[in-house]
């Protein structure tokens, strides 16, 4: 059901997203008040309040993966075939992952209520939760990818 849910939030989201231009993903790696507030200004305040908008929607999509994450990792036996260490990894990788979309959130809320160009380590530390997040995101695919991989490995008829 969680996955199930993630799915359908995810799929709001991008609808809610999907006319910006530019789009989401250049504005969570936006590491200067320049940048930031130049994207932010290609935007009409309706764009914009739809951006604000989304971040709702986007606090549950987090707690959905989040929650899926951790319960693959420790409701399943889908990591298996992993090591000991990779799979111990496996289920906190996602909702660390949510962490950091939770904080990025927090601050791009606050960074497009009113222009703030005279705090540039919160656009640094918006970034960089958002960098994070994106990587977190990947290792758990790899490991996912690895583990069905290796799992077909196992499962595969000894020809020797």
């Amino acid at each position: 059901m969680s996955g199930a849910l993630v799915v359908i939030l995810a799929a709001i989201v991008a609808w809610i997203v999907a006319p910006l231009s530019p789009g989401v993903l250049v504005l969570q790696f936006a590491w200067t008040p320049r940048t930031f507030g130049e994207i932010v200004h290609l935007w009409p305040p309706e764009d914009l309040a739809r951006y604000r908008a989304h971040l709702w929607v986007d606090g549950a999509l987090l707690l959905a993966y989040g929650v899926l994450g951790y319960l693959l990792g420790t409701q399943t036996r889908l990591f298996a075939p992993l090591s000991l260490r990779l799979r111990r990894l496996a289920p906190f990788v996602l909702p660390l992952a949510a962490a950091f979309d939770a904080v990025e959130n927090v601050l791009q809320a606050w960074l497009t209520a009113m222009p703030r160009f005279d705090v540039a380590p919160v656009y640094l530390a918006s970034a960089a939760c958002s960098a994070l997040k994106w990587g977190l995101l990947f290792v758990f695919g790899a490991l996912l990818l690895w583990a069905l991989a290796r799992g077909d490995e196992e499962d595969a008829p000894d020809c020797g």
